[in-house]
């Protein structure tokens, strides 16, 4: 477990690292978009050029495919990097959920915030994921270390 995977947030940290990263975050989602189309347009020139031989293709086409698939692949991974050393995990990027290492009650959960969502409302067990998700009591934010 790295340094940024043993980070623990207390509700106030993970709200203010998420306003941060939100940003970053639709950035990583835009890419993985993008790079998913250019994937599907590269991919289908080199089945072209497989069938065809490559006589009859356009190599200033092909090279801009796959400079543009690189830099979309380039950026997603910048966006991620940048997310996790945070120390927050990236779950999904189609729906941009993001889960916050934490303890409440002594027990090791993931505050958890999805795009859309205004603030940080839920959490979840480690091993539950986001079908376990279930409201942060509002008592706990304002006790002595339930949410660390």
């Amino acid at each position: 477990m790295g340094d940024s995977e043993s980070r623990l947030f207390s509700l106030t940290e993970a709200e203010r690292t998420r306003v941060q990263v939100e940003p970053v975050l639709l950035e990583a989602m835009d890419a993985r978009r993008k790079l998913a189309t250019a994937e599907k347009k590269f991919s289908a020139l080199t089945e072209r050029i497989m069938r065809q031989g490559g006589m009859v293709i356009s190599y200033s086409e092909a090279s801009k495919l796959r400079t543009e698939r690189d830099g979309f692949a380039q950026t997603l991974r910048a966006a991620i990097e940048h997310i996790e050393a945070t120390g927050c995990v990236v779950k999904d990027l189609d729906v941009g959920l993001l889960d916050f290492p934490s303890r409440i009650n002594d027990e090791d959960v993931y505050l958890c915030w999805r795009v859309g969502e205004d603030r940080i409302r839920f959490y979840h067990r480690q091993h539950e994921g986001f079908a376990g998700r279930k409201p942060i009591d509002p008592r706990d934010s304002g006790r002595q270390n339930p949410i660390q």
